[in-house]
């Protein structure tokens, strides 16, 4: 998914020094965003307060809206590099498009990656004929210093591992939980698992003491570590955490995002990951110029036109903790 916001600024993101090494309960609200015509975000990752948890970059949350009437959502071909994007439905589906030529139809509960490497376009849409309702998350993973010119890959994945325990089931949708794997490919120790708890669930989910961990609500009404947590915002967690407990009021959905902390201090702008302001020029050229990124075929529409680049480099973060 793209960040269409058309008063992008960069955001300089990562490094350990900016990690909360110990368990806290920061929660975030987001910010709303919209999405083309009918499809409004809310935006969790990066926020005013938090940039990153572990490798997660960015996190939007939609829905569930109603588009039986409507086209849904339409997102024209757009360039990513730097990073992995990760789609992940609860209702509807979504046409995957991108210049490698993959044409995928993205369920619920079914992975889609996409793995930018040096450089990558795609579109996303509703189908023309499609559920009443979507619902879902759109997340990126930052992409290390080594990976960041991996070859650009697609992969779908409908048999995802699980995690069960009284009144509530995990699925994995990358990285490990409990000794799950999830078959997408990583480049960075990461978890990412869609939590499904049944109401008056009371449970304690194992988790690494070295990683740092978020909670997104999708639905429902539940307690994360005490904090009522309610649909659209996010509970960070930090770091020193060997389980997480959790009590469901309702039928509830969660995402769970963690992983090591981010070493590397990243340049994020627009659909872009990089190092350096003069990184991120240059793909902003590359793509206005048709070079690099390559071509969507199918999508009926243009692609995307970058928005303006403000033209001083971003000053290194102060330490937020």
């Amino acid at each position: 998914m793209s960040n269409l916001d058309r008063q992008a600024s960069p955001t300089v993101c990562g490094g350990r020094g900016f990690v909360v090494a110990e368990p806290v309960r920061e929660l975030l609200s987001p910010r709303r965003v919209q999405l083309g015509e009918s499809t409004e975000v809310r935006r969790l990752l990066p926020n005013l307060g938090r940039r990153m948890v572990g490798a997660w970059a960015f996190v939007d949350h939609y829905g569930p809206d109603d588009i039986a009437d409507e086209p849904g959502m339409q997102v024209p071909p757009h360039p990513h590099m730097g990073l992995q994007t990760v789609s992940w439905l609860h209702d509807g589906e979504v046409l995957h498009r991108d210049s490698l030529g993959s044409l995928q139809t993205i369920r619920p509960r079914e992975l889609g990656l996409m793995t930018s490497g040096r450089a990558i376009s795609h579109s996303e849409e509703s189908p023309r004929v499609h559920a009443r309702f979507l619902h879902g998350a759109q997340l990126w993973v930052a992409l290390p210093g080594a990976h960041r010119e991996v070859q650009p890959h697609f992969q779908h994945h409908t048999d995802l591992p699980e995690v069960t325990a009284p009144g509530l089931s995990a699925t994995v949708i990358l990285g490990a939980l409990d000794g799950a794997v999830s078959p997408g490919t990583t480049y960075t120790p990461i978890v990412g698992a869609d939590l499904t708890l049944a109401r008056g669930a009371e449970t304690r989910l194992p988790l690494e003491p070295d990683f740092e961990y978020a909670v997104l609500s999708m639905s429902g009404e539940t307690a994360v570590d005490g904090v009522p947590v309610v649909p659209g915002s996010m509970l960070y967690l930090g770091c020193g955490r060997s389980e997480l407990p959790l009590r469901a009021e309702s039928d509830a959905g969660l995402l769970l995002l963690g992983g090591e902390p981010f070493e590397e201090e990243i340049v994020m702008w627009w659909n872009f990951i990089g190092r350096s302001h003069a990184e991120i020029l240059q793909a902003r050229e590359d793509w206005a110029s048709g070079a690099r990124f390559g071509e969507v075929h199918g999508y009926a529409g243009n692609r995307l036109a970058a928005p303006d680049l403000p033209p001083t480099p971003l000053k290194p973060r102060g330490r937020v903790r």
